[in-house]
């Protein structure tokens, strides 16, 4: 004879591995490091600090 299953456990289970999928992809997708986020902040402040000393001033027409 079958195993009984239910339904609707099932139907639960296979929505929470779904889910859990989804966030496995998502960590690695969208997940860094503080250190990366640090890293990150700092390059573009040393970006724009040499993008502010290369400006011309032409202000004085």
């Amino acid at each position: 004879m079958a195993e009984l299953v239910n339904l609707n456990q099932a139907r639960k289970a296979r929505e929470k591995a779904a889910r859990t999928a989804r966030a496995a992809e998502n960590r690695t997708r969208f997940g860094r490091t503080p250190l990366q986020k640090a890293l990150d902040a700092a390059e573009a402040d040393i970006r724009s600090r040499k993008l502010d000393a290369t400006k011309r001033d032409d202000r004085e027409r």
